[in-house]
């Protein structure tokens, strides 16, 4: 009784008296601390006049403390920032708003993260077992993308890699990282111990050369002499698969030898060296992880030091690319390197770990047996039939309701592709001509689940059907396939998805890669952009869009099919005009043409704004009672619709009978337009036929 009367008389710096709590109540639910700013858990005090509470461990915080990870200068419990800026602690590196202890040396702390740090340096775990920690099987397991990125406060590594403290809790820290021990001899500094202490702004790593303001650090502060804690842990001579002759020993960098894995000039103040064979290794590439995943490619990389054997699974013959996928600079094989193990891509090692953000370190045993297959990427849900040598040739499609036949195309009417809207002119799946459904071979192929390495997201693209969308890569309005980003609400067409980063284009002699600096003009279009294809055997850029564009199309003003072409074979200035928008053509820029009858025109007149709708499709709008059909009308013909005006050749049909609704595509399109559902013309005359069946 004496006790509570005690707790309830105490005001700790606040105007009215504060009244103890053991367990949290309904009204202090949502009370946030007044000196931390989280929520309120038990036990607390709280105010029965206002809406003050405090944490029972943050109104005990003592206003002074001699940390052992800063035993230099005392740290002092202020109420408020002591900059006229923002405050961020130093161990989470998270903004203080609040309460913050501070050393005019130049370190904050919230806190909580002052009295964690404190157990921890005084080995008093036991204050600690409110506090959940999580081991790496159950980090895999979660696939949360916050602790895939998440980093340990003590050495800002991955969290991923060994058991950590909960992120719940508000501490990214590794077990191991929690039980340092607080002292440690190291063979390069005999003189004195070096003490593990907060990360202060003025010690550099004498190992790897590197300041970082984050973290804690082994240090002689006498000396001003300092070990990150992982380079602290390295070990002074190893033996290496690189250089089996002699063990490497950790030693002052002498600055004129090349790393024998990243080719540069060492810039470590210590390497990894075999002074008899005048071979060095930086500590880093000393170390580097056997397997990571790039978080813009499907497949993980394997670091390989010597010569690894690309083999095409198509032609099975060895391939000769040895140029890195990122840079596009040849890559010396007798040096490490990283490499898919599934693709005909190679990469310096400085190339694949040069962004610590883009990838991340994975064990062996998680990939095993993790095939396309058993992801659910197959697009074929069953092969019906083959011929004598193993193609396709009747197959089930997630798609379709219908098997999808191999057939030569022999018709007379063009056929478009239901996967990327393009023309067909070579074989491709379907059902029947009034099942009104085709696939290109290569379409019918494409993953039900992908990685985009344009979109920055991490998350695998989910291939969708039945919808009519505006692609966020060409901006067209498409009714066929399409990738879509669930995190971002991104669609991206079929066409636009199976550009590659590295791209052999019919327009040019040599390979290609896309270079998110280059700024030049690009030779399709002869516009000036930065991002481009470029080449680097030569002069030649290519954006984006002119990288889509179809080789052969078609346009409802010409009867013949319309070709790709890179270079004017005609100079007579005649022939130099668009024959759609009767302007000047330059003659040395990409554009479309029929040889058959010397018919030219700009790429951006040929692909209409509507030409990736299907005619057929079915649309179901806000501003008719029944479902409306895309029809392509003659040029200039008549609407005797809404607005009375000349056809755009693309409009909408009522599909009843009794109806004569008819109206232009753009006066019904939303303004806002992203993707709605498409009721499809081929799947109401696939009902039918099954019926009859």
């Amino acid at each position: 009784m004496e006790m509570e009367m005690e707790m309830e008389s105490q005001t700790l710096g606040h105007i009215h008296p504060l009244v103890f709590n053991e367990e949290k109540s309904n009204e202090t639910k949502k009370a946030k601390c007044s000196r931390c700013g989280e929520v309120v858990s038990d036990p607390s005090f709280s105010c029965g006049e206002c809406e003050f509470s405090l944490h029972k461990k943050c109104a005990e915080a003592p206003s002074k403390i001699d940390h052992p990870y800063h035993h230099h200068h005392p740290l002092l419990l202020l109420p408020e920032s002591p900059y006229v800026g923002s405050c961020y602690c130093d161990f989470c590196y998270k903004k203080c708003d609040l309460f913050v202890y501070h050393c005019s040396f130049g370190l904050d702390f919230h806190i909580k993260c002052a009295l964690f740090t404190l157990n921890i340096a005084e080995q008093k775990l036991q204050e600690l077992n409110h506090i959940a920690t999580k081991d790496p099987s159950v980090f895999l397991e979660d696939a949360n993308k916050e602790l895939e990125n998440a980093k340990c406060f003590g050495c800002w590594l991955p969290l991923g890699e060994s058991r950590y403290f909960s992120v719940a809790c508000g501490f990214n820290l590794h077990i191991k990282c929690a039980e340092l021990p607080h002292e440690i001899n190291h063979p390069f500094h005999e003189e004195h111990p070096l003490v593990l202490q907060f990360n202060i702004k003025r010690f550099s790593c004498e190992i790897c050369g590197e300041t970082r303001h984050r973290g804690f650090l082994y240090c002689c502060s006498a000396c001003t002499f300092a070990l990150h804690i992982k380079c602290a842990e390295q070990p002074t001579k190893i033996n290496h698969l690189s250089h089996r002759r002699h063990p490497l020993v950790l030693q002052l960098n002498s600055g004129n030898l090349l790393c024998r894995t990243c080719q540069e000039t060492q810039h470590e103040k210590f390497v990894y060296c075999c002074s008899t064979c005048n071979f060095s290794l930086h500590t880093e590439c000393a170390f580097l992880p056997p397997i990571v995943k790039d978080k813009n490619h499907q497949h993980p990389f394997t670091l390989f030091q010597g010569q690894p054997s690309f083999v095409c699974n198509a032609c099975e013959n060895e391939s000769k690319i040895r140029d890195c996928s990122f840079c596009d600079v040849e890559v010396n094989m007798d040096y490490g390197s990283y490499y898919c193990l599934r693709c005909n891509f190679i990469a310096h090692v400085k190339c694949a770990t040069k962004y610590r953000d883009r990838y991340y370190i994975i064990e062996a045993k998680d990939i095993a047996g993790n095939d396309d297959d058993d992801l659910g990427v197959n697009p074929i849900t069953c092969v019906v039939e083959q011929n004598e040598g193993g193609e396709m040739t009747r197959i089930k499609h997630f798609s379709h309701a219908h098997d999808l036949i191999l057939s030569d195309n022999d018709m007379e009417n063009d056929i478009t592709c239901d996967g990327c809207m393009l023309l067909i002119l070579d074989s491709f799946y379907c059902w029947s001509l009034q099942c009104n459904f085709f696939l290109h071979k290569a379409c019918a192929k494409s993953p039900r689940k992908k990685h985009l390495w344009f979109h920055g997201c991490q998350e695998l693209h989910i291939l969708i059907v039945g919808y009519l969308f505006k692609c966020s890569i060409c901006e067209y309005d498409c009714g066929g396939f399409f990738y879509k980003c669930n995190q971002f609400n991104v669609h991206i067409c079929l066409q636009c998805s199976v550009i590659d980063y590295r791209t052999k284009h019919p327009g040019h002699q040599h390979p290609i890669l896309y270079n998110r600096n280059q700024h030049g003009r690009c030779n399709g279009c002869g516009e000036t952009w930065r991002g481009q294809f470029s080449c680097k055997h030569c002069d030649f850029n290519l954006d984006f869009d002119c990288s889509r564009l179809p080789l052969t199309t078609r346009h409802k003003r010409h009867e013949h099919p319309l070709a790709l072409t890179y270079h004017e074979g005609n100079d007579y200035p005649k022939y130099h005009y668009c024959d759609l928008c009767e302007k000047e053509r330059d003659p040395n820029l990409w554009f479309y043409h029929c040889a058959i009858c010397e018919f030219s025109a700009h790429p951006n007149c040929v692909l209409a704004i509507y030409l990736f709708i299907k005619p057929g499709s079915m649309y179901k709008g806000k501003d008719h009672p029944h479902p409306l059909t895309f029809i392509w009308k003659p040029y200039r013909y008549i609407v005797r619709g809404k607005c009375s005006e000349p056809c755009e050749v693309l409009v909408l049909e009522c599909a009843e009978p009794t109806c004569n609704y008819v109206v232009h595509w753009k006066r019904v399109r939303p303004p806002s337009f992203g993707f709605t559902s498409l009721l499809e013309l081929y799947k109401a005359q696939a009902d039918a036929i099954t019926h009859d069946c």
